[in-house]
């Protein structure tokens, strides 16, 4: 059973993103159809992000290993799908000029905010291996807490995207606030003998 949840949740998190093929070849994306495909990715690097940083309460939660052992791969979806969603945008909305898209990561500050979650999910990316782990040692630590930023910085990018109607920034907002909330808790707690 154990050699199987990997390659599970792999196929699993690999689903949304078939989906969203399956609707392009379909057109089935609505009116504005490179809009909604920036929105389906990005929505799905925050739900990623967010999974990825509750699998490790799950496990002291629960004592279950199996959700720490799938934490790296989910993270690495979180930046998949990230990636997908800068690509969306940069390729779809604005054909790859590069003035342009200069201009829209220096003059609209939910891009700003997004394009530095983006950057920090990238750096957590590059420094996922195991040999990356072992050569920053006690700073591989420090650098993986940033994770908590990009959530952060994600869900304000949302925030300000949606402007009107908050309540799914909101959703996602107070999940990231429980978990850095019960992240500071066992940060605090006194360690046993």
């Amino acid at each position: 059973m154990q050699k199987l949840l990997k390659p599970a949740v792999f196929i699993t998190a690999l689903i949304p993103f078939f989906i969203l093929v399956l609707r392009v070849i379909q057109n089935d994306l609505g009116p504005d159809p490179a809009q909604e495909l920036a929105k389906e990715t990005g929505e799905w690097t925050l739900r990623f992000l967010l999974l990825t940083l509750a699998l490790t309460p799950l496990r002291q939660l629960t004592g279950k290993p199996q959700f720490v052992r799938i934490r790296r791969m989910v993270g690495l979806f979180a930046l998949f799908y990230a990636t997908v969603h800068f690509l969306a945008w940069m390729s779809f909305l604005l054909a790859f000029r590069w003035v342009a898209i200069g201009e829209e990561l220096v003059q609209r500050p939910f891009i700003t905010v997004g394009f530095a979650a983006y950057l920090i999910l990238l750096a957590l990316g590059i420094t996922s291996p195991q040999f990356m782990v072992r050569k920053l040692g006690k700073n591989w630590k420090k650098l993986h807490r940033s994770i908590y930023v990009a959530a952060i910085l994600g869900d304000i990018h949302l925030l300000w995207i949606l402007r009107t109607d908050v309540g799914e920034a909101a959703f996602y907002g107070l999940i990231v606030a429980v978990l850095l909330g019960f992240r500071v808790l066992k940060s605090r707690k006194p360690a046993t003998a």
